[in-house]
């Protein structure tokens, strides 16, 4: 069984997030609620949790992940990023976006797209994903909860306790989300290329 904390969308209780942090650091699979519904995540160092969210989400190890970051300062650390790409990803996030950029070494092979070696990285704009990014002190592993056989991403907590207390360690009740899906932006050659036109806005973009 897991945990089921509800932790308030504006101000996340300190202690339910310290919890969280301890149950992701213990090697648990973490379902959480982002500007753009609820995701799955884990410790980026955990190999076994990993495997987990694969298992549900009955994806691939050519999918390609998300490194969720807190700040500017930890997505350098993790992905290459030259002058221009920072100024655009500085300027839009916290944001509905995903970036693809290259894997610095810090990312775990397993993670990083099988051809290119890139990883998707992304600061979302939501209270409860950024203060427990904070507390862990590292990016998150993550995708977006989609369950086999359906398109779209789980927006309703209680649905997804219903589906999964029995396969993750905890699911945070954040409130009820809508489905608004990212945009991600390839910025990995060096060009601005819009891979799927999401929530946010493109102009800066195109």
């Amino acid at each position: 069984m897991s945990q089921f904390f509800y932790i308030h969308p504006d101000n996340p209780q300190a202690r339910l997030i310290k919890q969280s942090s301890e149950l992701i650091h213990k090697g648990e699979v973490v379902v959480y609620p982002t500007d753009s519904g609820y995701s799955i995540g884990c410790h980026m160092n955990d190999k076994a949790a990993l495997e987990q969210i694969c298992r549900i989400r009955q994806i691939g190890k050519d999918h390609n992940f998300t490194l969720m970051c807190r700040d500017m300062s930890e997505l350098s650390e993790y992905a290459r990023v030259d002058n221009t790409a920072f100024r655009m990803i500085k300027n839009n996030t916290p944001g509905p976006y995903t970036f693809i950029l290259k894997a610095t070494k810090e990312v775990p092979k397993r993670l990083q797209n099988p051809k290119r070696r890139t990883i998707g990285i992304r600061v979302p704009d939501n209270k409860i994903a950024l203060a427990l990014l904070e507390e862990l002190g590292e990016p998150m592993m993550s995708t977006t909860l989609i369950l086999p056989d359906r398109i779209i991403a789980e927006s309703n907590p209680d649905d997804i306790r219903d589906e999964l207390e029995k396969q993750v360690g905890l699911i945070i009740h954040g409130g009820f989300l809508g489905e608004h899906p990212t945009s991600v932006i390839d910025l990995s050659e060096g060009e601005t290329t819009v891979i799927r036109e999401g929530s946010g806005d493109l102009t800066p973009f195109i």
